[in-house]
């Protein structure tokens, strides 16, 4: 009973350190105020504005396919380390100039990869602590943070930004990244054989649990439930960074200086998502959960319409919208990771959840960057555009992705 004690104890430690480290790298959360810094500071114009961010998102998801095999076999400890000296190391590098194409390098291509490495070397350690039972409960905590980054970001960033600039806002926060991230690393451990057999025989104990089966990458890519699994996370995740990636300049219309508020509030509403939507895939499953939160996404999309033409309305409207997009769109970031480990096991999950969190960065590339050219698009002699089209075109690809959930096979492992 002791030990089991001492392992609880352990694994809550793990879990608030990923937790923490994820505070840290959803830095990516923020661009839409780094945006508007950019373009005041700097110039640029239409999609130059999106593509740091879009390929970051690229970079990072790709990233996490060798972060996960880096994760899977020397730690996350280490791994985690690497993410945050990159992280720093990108964000210094911008610190340093406004050229286009060392950003490019800078925030899309390092700071992508670091994200990777310290979100690869998050999530497996804690759910490794936890008997399945509790799988959604603790991905949903640990990923929270990613979430939950622009509730201190989104002031901090606009303070720096209005008192610095954006380019030594960038170093301060490239110094402070490599700090938090390298120090909460070293509390990320796996448990030890012994402990995992504890572990499972605490599972044993319980009515609902099952055997799982431990796949390898290449197993699964042969799967068709994979690649639909695919599918329905490069609608959820896209149609949600299309919005996130523009929260700040949506929100101008009505909040003026104040947009920086809908993209914090925006953050809790993200992060509570990933907490909710997991202790409720606990309890009713995943696939309905994912099915509640596609087709909730849609009808928030259709909405979002008139709300962001307005430019009287009240400001709660629009904050309350970006909470609810932002937790619907969180959901997503514990419930496949769930899924992940219910139908191919925790062995080879950091590679595994790799090879399918790709989709998130599809899906974040290629929409955030249709977004920006829907709305360079709809701009009228004037200049001034709208995110209707983008809204549309979120609102039925999310449709889409509520109807394909009907195809998933979750097996029994996908409750517990």
């Amino acid at each position: 009973m002791a030990s089991e004690t001492v392992q609880h104890h352990r694994g809550w430690t793990v879990t608030f350190a990923g937790l923490g480290i994820n505070l840290a790298l959803g830095v990516l959360y923020t661009w839409s105020l780094f945006k508007a810094a950019i373009e005041k500071e700097f110039g640029w114009k239409g999609a130059q504005l999106n593509d740091p961010y879009a390929l970051c998102c690229l970079v990072f998801a790709f990233t996490m396919i060798l972060a996960g095999r880096c994760q899977d076999k020397m730690g996350p400890r280490l791994t985690a380390s690497l993410g945050g000296v990159l992280v720093g190391l990108g964000l210094l590098l911008v610190s340093t100039t406004n050229h286009y194409g060392t950003w490019l390098l800078g925030f899309g291509v390092l700071v992508g990869v670091g994200i990777g490495f310290g979100y690869a070397s998050a999530t497996p350690p804690a759910l490794k602590w936890f008997p399945p039972a509790k799988t959604g409960l603790i991905a949903g905590l640990v990923v929270a943070g990613f979430g939950l980054a622009p509730v201190y970001l989104a002031p901090t960033s606009d303070y720096l930004l209005r008192n610095f600039g954006i380019l030594k806002s960038m170093m301060i926060f490239g110094g402070a990244f490599t700090v938090i991230v390298c120090g909460l690393a070293q509390w990320l451990v796996n448990p030890t054989a012994e402990q995992i057999g504890g572990i499972k025989a605490q599972a044993a104990r319980l009515a609902n649990s099952v055997p799982i089966v431990d796949c390898t990458p290449g197993q699964i890519l042969r799967q068709p439930g994979f690649w639909l699994l695919w599918v329905i996370y490069f609608i959820g995740a896209g149609a949600g960074l299309m919005v996130i990636s523009s929260v700040s300049g949506m929100a101008k219309k009505t909040m003026g200086d104040q947009a920086f508020i809908a993209v914090a509030v925006m953050a809790i509403g993200n992060a509570g998502g990933r907490i909710v939507a997991g202790v409720l895939s606990d309890r009713i499953g995943r696939r309905w959960t994912l099915m509640l939160v596609l087709l909730v996404q849609a009808a928030l999309m259709f909405m979002a319409i008139p709300v962001t033409a307005a430019t009287d309305g009240a400001k709660f409207i629009i904050v309350l919208l970006a909470t609810f997009i932002g937790f619907n769109y969180g959901a997503n970031l514990a419930l496949f990771p769930s899924f992940t480990k219910d139908l191919w096991g925790l062995k080879n999950f950091g590679m595994n959840y790799g090879v399918l969190f790709t989709a998130w960065g599809v899906g974040g590339f290629a929409l955030s960057r249709l977004q920006a050219m829907l709305f360079a698009a709809s701009k009228d002699s004037a200049g001034h555009g709208n995110y209707a089209s983008s809204f549309i075109t979120a609102g039925v690809l999310l449709l889409v992705g509520g109807a394909l959930t009907l195809g998933i096979r979750t097996k029994a492992a996908a409750k517990v």
